[in-house]
């Protein structure tokens, strides 16, 4: 937890590619715990919420008792990374959600769930992402959302060729269209690390000081 130079870091293990991310923080330093129950969650200095199916990420959420304890934790500053139907449960709207869905929100975006097709219209590119720096970064993208309006105090962090926006980050909050988990490519991943670490060491600090 705080003052650890391990990171603490959660992955909401509902549903999706839950263990491709454990592997990606892991190599990367962090301790990483799965996280299914509020308990869970009050554990870890950061949450990422892997892609799958958001639907199914939603309904799995209020049936575990964790929708409100994660809407609770953003709005608290947690960090948290969400990556396709991760974006997707961060964003405050969705345009062609399923009858009922929601969200946890605390991204001011619109997003457009499978917004490149379905599984067969899967593909990869390489994007330039200024604050990660050289070289561009490869990106596949998998039955992907697409942010289609960004509020204000939203920092899109990368494009496509065509301006559409695929990456954001707002706060505490940070979110990919794509899968940085399958290619090696983990440098989204040491950006979320280091909110965590900055977290947890803010945290510690306003222990010590209550």
């Amino acid at each position: 937890m705080a003052g650890d130079p391990r990171p603490r870091v959660g992955v909401l293990a509902l549903q999706g590619d839950v263990r491709e991310h454990v592997r990606a923080l892991t190599s990367l330093g962090a301790d990483v715990d799965l996280v299914r129950r509020p308990a869970e969650l009050e554990r870890v200095d950061g949450l990422v919420i892997p892609g799958g199916e958001s639907s199914v990420i939603d309904k799995m959420s209020r049936a575990f008792g964790m929708q409100h304890p994660i809407r609770d934790a953003i709005r608290s500053g947690l960090p948290v990374y969400g990556t396709c139907a991760g974006l997707i449960m961060l964003a405050d709207r969705i345009t062609d959600g399923i009858a009922g869905q929601e969200t946890f929100g605390g991204l001011d975006v619109t997003v457009k769930r499978n917004a490149f097709g379905s599984q067969v219209d899967s593909f990869e590119t390489d994007l330039e992402v200024p604050v990660l720096g050289e070289p561009p970064v490869h990106a596949v993208f998998i039955r992907a959302p697409l942010v289609e309006e960004v509020g204000q105090g939203v920092e899109p962090l990368a494009r496509l060729d065509d301006g559409q926006v695929v990456a954001v980050r707002s706060g505490n909050l940070l979110g990919t269209s794509f899968h940085p988990e399958v290619t090696g490519d983990l440098r989204f991943h040491g950006l979320f690390l280091d909110a965590v670490r900055a977290h947890a060491g803010r945290h510690g600090a306003d222990v010590r000081a209550g």
